[in-house]
């Protein structure tokens, strides 16, 4: 269920104080209904290599297009990225963040991690179109249980990365976050971690 944005806002996140300069582009619920200590299962489950596997056709085909295309405009090169284009949000952290255990990146995909804290995970990406950031926090809820919140963050980068953020995002809602977040659901009903 997308949330209105202030569902992140109005948070003591941690990521508030890495990304002043980011804009807050979604935020939604994860049908992850646990206890106040199930962050860490809901990442390793979101970090699992079967992951994208377990999301719908037409989601992977977006993202085989999507990396396509970027191989052939040149959009996800090394220079276009963390540590290049960008520096990594891992040298904004607090020096308390800083020491913490590293926490999972998605072997997958092209997200590195962040950070990881009790209940707050953020990774990012940074190419050509954009710096953006997932993150997942584990809220309470109105009738006292928890469940999962994935915001995503982006910096885009120029015209070219305002362009590509509007072109995508009715891909984003439509087709992406559903699928994703059915995956998520299904995966966390089974009781895969």
């Amino acid at each position: 269920m997308k949330l209105p944005k202030t569902a992140h806002t109005t948070r003591p996140w941690r990521i508030h104080e890495i990304t002043p300069d980011f804009r807050l582009e979604d935020v939604w619920a994860l049908p992850t209904p646990g206890g106040p200590d199930d962050l860490a299962r809901l990442v390793r489950q979101f970090t699992s290599a079967d992951m994208p596997r377990r999301t719908s056709f037409f989601t992977r085909t977006l993202f085989e297009i999507r990396w396509k295309l970027g191989k052939l405009l040149g959009w996800d090169k090394s220079e276009t990225g963390l540590g290049s284009r960008v520096q990594s949000l891992r040298d904004r952290l607090p020096l308390d963040l800083r020491g913490a255990p590293p926490a999972l990146d998605l072997p997958t995909g092209p997200f590195t991690c962040v950070y990881q804290t009790d209940d707050e995970w953020a990774a990012e990406i940074a190419n050509r179109t954009v710096h953006a950031v997932m993150h997942i926090g584990w809220v309470q809820d109105e009738a006292g249980g928890y469940h999962g919140q994935m915001a995503v963050l982006v910096k885009p980068n120029g015209i070219v990365g305002k362009i590509y953020m509007a072109v995508i995002a009715p891909f984003r809602h439509l087709i992406v976050y559903p699928s994703l977040i059915g995956a998520i659901g299904r995966n966390w009903q089974a009781g895969m971690s």
